[in-house]
């Protein structure tokens, strides 16, 4: 494992902000960061950017921070998390969150508030603290990556925010509309700790992050060191079934009795490896990971990193009082 990379208290924080997340406008968003900055007597750079901008500011950023012995800070939903977090992996500088997504599943696993001056008043006496991340072929991942019906159901619920607004309400309609019309078929090889399976299924979600799991009611029973998040991650394979089944899926996902329904594996891994039965010249697969979707060639590996992610955390009392504060 390598390092903790120290943090200098005079190095400005690299903010990396992507100006599409969340309802907030970018000016207050920089209203709110700088007023936390100036209260802690803490400098700080504030890089605002597009979506299409967000990878290679983030890389710059991560260069730079590095470089003074500073930390990037994400600012920004799930999906900006990921890049800015692909980003400080690489180079291994310590990486802050101020969250602004709907969910914001990692920022909550690990006691960061939902509110952003709250956020950033926990950056300015946190400490990078190594976290457990994921990787699928190439790319690293957070909270989750999939297969199948899980992209699609991402793909719908983007579209439903354009059309309705961002709000969870919104998420399950959209869940549901892709629930109801599922079809396709994934055909999958799947190679994992000296075992091989050859599986049909619907979709293939990997859970890098235990509060998700426990929020849909799908987290499975310990069979490995560790749990989701912390030394494992989790499968869940949704088999064939019909309307009437699917039906009784949402109403058990919709209680966070995912696990209960039928149709549904669920089951620690490290590393697997998915080789789906693909079209003649196909050669790539959709997949989803962070919440954003992409393609990818085929055999798709998935494993729990070596290397970790350093996160600026609070110290534990501190990390307390933080997850309370997320929850609430």
């Amino acid at each position: 494992m390598a390092t903790c990379p120290e943090i200098d208290p005079a190095a400005p924080l690299q903010f990396v902000v992507n100006a599409a997340a969340g309802s907030s406008d970018a000016e207050a968003k920089r209203e709110v960061i700088e007023a936390a900055l100036r209260a802690g007597g803490r400098r700080g750079d504030l890089l605002f950017c597009s979506p299409a901008e967000l990878t290679g500011l983030a890389q710059q950023a991560a260069t730079r921070a590095i470089a003074t012995r500073a930390a990037m800070v994400a600012v920004g939903g799930d999906g900006t998390l990921n890049t800015v977090a692909q980003a400080a992996h690489v180079v291994g500088c310590a990486m802050g969150v101020v969250p602004q997504g709907t969910f914001n599943y990692f920022a909550r696993t690990h006691g960061i508030p939902a509110d952003p001056a709250k956020a950033v008043r926990l950056l300015l006496r946190a400490e990078p603290a190594p976290v457990q991340v994921a990787g699928i072929n190439d790319r690293v991942f957070l909270v989750n990556a999939s297969l199948g019906l899980y992209p699609d159901l991402l793909e719908d619920r983007e579209a439903y925010k354009a059309r309705f607004g961002r709000s969870r309400w919104v998420a399950f309609v959209a869940a549901c509309a892709t629930l109801l019309r599922a079809q396709r078929r994934l055909r999958l090889h799947i190679e994992m700790a000296g075992t091989v399976r050859d599986v049909q299924t619907l979709t293939l979600f990997v859970g890098n992050n235990r509060l998700q799991l426990q929020q849909f009611g799908a987290e499975p029973q310990d069979t490995l060191a560790g749990t989701p998040g912390d030394g494992s991650m989790a499968a869940l394979m949704l088999r064939p079934i019909g309307t009437l089944s699917m039906i009784g899926l949402m109403l058990h996902g919709a209680m966070g009795r995912l696990g209960e329904a039928a149709g549904v594996e669920g089951f620690e891994f490290q590393h697997m490896v998915v080789k789906p039965t693909m079209a003649p010249g196909r050669k790539e697969v959709v997949v989803a990971f962070d919440g954003e979707v992409a393609r990818m060639r085929a055999p798709i590996d998935i494993r729990v990193l070596d290397k970790p992610l350093y996160l600026l955390q609070a110290p534990d009392a501190l990390r307390i009082q933080g997850a309370v504060e997320a929850a609430a």
